[in-house]
């Protein structure tokens, strides 16, 4: 399964390994680049030498193609938008913001500059600034959403722009993954399945919290702020929207999520964690190495289609 996504990044399949702030870091995005796809180091908002520091671990692990994920919301996504340039990474891919001041600079680098959009309207923008590609992302993503499902998003995308389109958002399998191709996509992006890979350093009550989903275990919370984000249902999750169905201030709401992130993913709390994962956790069943993930998904996908 060839696209222009794997000649443009030099990429062996079309699958990209989701930005997952505090948990895509170099164990996880060189496992994913060393089996054929694109791994991708989230700088979430973390400083510029901890990104930097995660940008050399990775090349010391494979000479393979990577990304650094920019959001552009963060404190540091100025630094870090230079600091790919000083260390010499070939591929950017934006979230939470417009990167159109940092193009130029990219460009003559020689970045491939990969937005994620959640509508027609800013994917047409930021192929209009000099995106090479962009990432078609749905609401059954985890984290950070939008509104439009990936399957009404994707097609919409593909018929608006002349770059590459990779879906992402509720994409977990060979399934998925055919899908995406039959809607005009040329890749897919995937989190929710790389959360139980062997090379992925969360903790092992997430990865059990993961396997062990239903179909209706995620909500979205935060859609009274204007920052909506997929997560896993618990007790921080139910007293977040009892908060927001309250009324709650911005500033008790931002006071419940502080650390959240980091008690999930570093100390394992199921409770209180911001668990975060996309509504296709239910198919995600076992712990796999990133290569075997990848090789299966593309089997049954190849399979699917062949089947037509």
């Amino acid at each position: 399964m060839k696209s222009r996504i794997c000649e443009l990044l030099d990429i062996e399949y079309p699958i990209f390994q989701g930005a997952m702030a505090r948990i895509s870091d170099s164990s996880l995005a060189s496992a994913v680049s060393m089996a054929g796809g694109l791994g991708i180091i989230a700088s979430g908002t973390a400083p510029t030498d901890y990104v930097r520091e995660e940008v050399r671990k990775t090349k010391e692990l494979t000479d393979k193609p990577f990304a650094v994920n920019i959001m552009l919301l963060s404190p540091y996504s100025e630094e870090i938008a230079h600091m790919v340039c000083e260390e010499g990474v070939k591929v950017v891919t934006t979230g939470a913001g417009t990167p159109s001041r940092y193009i130029p600079m990219w460009k003559e680098h020689g970045i491939r500059i990969i937005p994620v959009v959640p509508s027609v309207a800013i994917a047409k923008k930021m192929v209009r600034g000099g995106a090479d590609a962009v990432v078609a992302e749905g609401t059954e993503a985890g984290g950070h959403i939008g509104e439009l499902t990936t399957m009404a998003l994707v097609p919409q995308i593909v018929d608006a722009v002349d770059v590459p389109v990779i879906a992402a958002g509720g994409i977990a399998d060979g399934r998925g993954l055919a899908a995406a191709f039959m809607l005009g996509a040329e890749g897919v992006q995937v989190g929710t399945r790389f959360l139980t890979a062997t090379e992925c350093n969360i903790h092992p009550n997430y990865k059990q919290k993961i396997i062990n989903a239903k179909d209706i275990d995620t909500i979205v919370t935060g859609r009274s702020t204007g920052h909506p984000v997929r997560i896993m249902k618990n007790k921080l999750a139910r007293e977040y929207v009892k908060l927001e169905a309250n009324k709650a201030s911005l500033e008790e709401l931002e006071k419940l999520g502080v650390g959240a992130l980091a008690r999930a993913v570093v100390d394992g709390d199921m409770d209180y964690g911001s668990v975060m994962a996309g509504q296709i956790a239910a198919l995600v069943k076992k712990e796999q190495s990133c290569k075997e993930i990848i090789e299966e998904m593309f089997a049954e996908a190849d399979k699917l289609l062949a089947s037509f």
